[in-house]
């Protein structure tokens, strides 16, 4: 169980995923990544599950992100196709959240920071402890996050605030992530399990056909919003030129070494 990195327990219809990394405060890995997705790919299609609920072991974090040091380091034009893709099974373990048949809950039980604030969006409901931190920090990293992340963040929290988000980096605490729409409900930290066990018990409660059809249309509507081909195109090779850049490689050195990147702007 302690070197299992994604514990599964089941409650009736309701199936919870435990991030079990505590002591990297439950950030993704590739090996993370690719349990997740076959794991969510089984529960699919287990006809007892009506709510999945996921959240980090410990108290100190949900998810503070994806792995820094699972990036590639290469900044030169050579860096080859197959280090870019090692992004693309995150970005596919959202769209499995999303498109996941059953509603789904993220239980912030502690920080979410980076991919880990992305996992939580990709959550049909967000219910958090009120001492919790939340942020998006790629610019100090020197990355151009991804435009299908971008577009779900302006969907859920809005331009303005997703402006803002991105921009500065900081960090939100308090009752800010409820005002920015970044969580649904913030309570005490002693009530987080309770009430989130109520509210999955209230969703399971209900015609499973309505479930399941409610997501799916919710989900046709905000596909009806996608980019076109075009403008996607583009904005994929500005996240690549920024992925492959000198200050990529010095942020996350910086971050690895503990100290204040560097940015020279190239």
């Amino acid at each position: 169980m302690k070197n299992n990195p994604l514990l599964i327990e089941r409650n009736g219809s309701i199936c919870t995923l435990v991030l079990n990394r505590p002591e990297k405060k439950n950030s993704l890995t590739p090996g993370l990544v690719e349990l997740l997705l076959t794991t969510l790919d089984e529960l699919s299609r287990d006809g007892s599950i009506r709510v999945l609920i996921i959240r980090g072991a410990g108290d100190q974090a949900f998810c503070s992100g994806y792995d820094i040091g699972s990036l590639p380091t290469q900044t030169d034009d050579d860096t080859s196709p197959a280090d870019m893709d090692r992004l693309t099974p995150v970005e596919s373990l959202f769209d499995a959240l999303i498109h996941f048949p059953w509603p789904v809950i993220a239980m912030l039980n502690g920080m979410a920071f980076g991919a880990g604030c992305e996992l939580a969006l990709c959550c049909d409901i967000r219910i958090a402890a009120d001492d919790i931190r939340i942020g998006m920090p790629p610019a100090k990293l020197g990355i151009v996050y991804p435009w299908r992340g971008l577009s779900r963040f302006i969907q859920t929290i809005g331009l303005q605030t997703t402006r803002e988000m991105f921009f500065t980096g900081r960090t939100c605490k308090g009752p800010q992530l409820k005002e920015m729409g970044l969580v649904d409900h913030l309570v005490p930290r002693e009530e987080l399990t309770g009430l989130t066990g109520r509210m999955a018990e209230d969703i399971a409660r209900n015609a499973p056909l309505a479930l399941k059809g409610t997501k799916q249309v919710i989900n046709l509507i905000l596909d009806a919003g996608q980019p076109e081909e075009h403008p996607q195109k583009t904005a994929e090779s500005i996240t690549e030129a920024a992925f492959k850049s000198a200050d990529a490689a010095e942020g996350k050195r910086a971050f690895l070494e503990k100290r204040k990147p560097i940015f020279k702007g190239r």
